[in-house]
């Protein structure tokens, strides 16, 4: 079943806030394994029941929070250049989302999942930042690849190896994504 996570305004925004405010704080005092959703209602000042209705169960509202967590807070860098800024996107992503708490919110993100909508907001982020990259770079008269293009041969092998193969996993291997991109498409157009 669909739940709908965001209401806007009043007592249900306040609501949500004070529910993920109170799930990150308790997963800095006591650990994410210890959370129950009876503690959590407590510290957000709801009724368990509240929690319930709003989310399902614990994993739900975890993933809920995930999300969140891994929405970008601000632009991407203007570096000057397509390759520069999506060089530097991709190294501070590889670095955010491999980070431990990084890979636990993407683990809560898609755990509490079921119907892949989570997946595509997260997506969807990632998406909306290259897409603010190449228009960015696009005003300046460069040549863009598309964003699926970038998604294809950036994102997906960066979460593929944050996911499945962490081991040896740096920036130079961002860089070398970002530059097969350039190099495979010549100047970087579309294919």
């Amino acid at each position: 079943m669909s739940r709908q996570m965001v209401r806007p305004g009043g007592r249900s925004a306040r609501v949500q806030a004070g529910v993920h405010a109170a799930v990150r704080e308790l997963s800095a005092e006591v650990g994410r394994d210890a959370l129950t959703v009876p503690m959590i209602a407590q510290r957000a000042g709801v009724t368990p029941s509240t929690v319930y209705r709003r989310w399902g169960d614990l994993q739900e509202l975890l993933s809920d929070v995930a999300v969140e967590r891994l929405r970008p807070d601000t632009t991407p860098g203007d570096h000057g250049t397509l390759r520069s800024d999506l060089t530097a996107w991709a190294e501070q992503f590889l670095d955010e989302m491999s980070s431990p708490s990084g890979r636990a919110y993407i683990r809560d993100a898609l755990l509490g999942d079921p119907d892949g909508g989570n997946a595509g907001r997260c997506s969807a982020y990632a998406a909306e930042q290259i897409d603010v990259i190449l228009s960015r770079a696009a005003e300046r008269g460069e040549e863009t690849p598309a964003v699926e293009t970038v998604m294809d041969r950036v994102v997906a092998p960066l979460m593929y190896r944050i996911l499945f193969r962490p081991d040896g996993l740096d920036a130079e291997y961002a860089r070398q994504l970002v530059t097969g991109i350039f190099d495979n498409a010549g100047t970087g157009a579309a294919d």
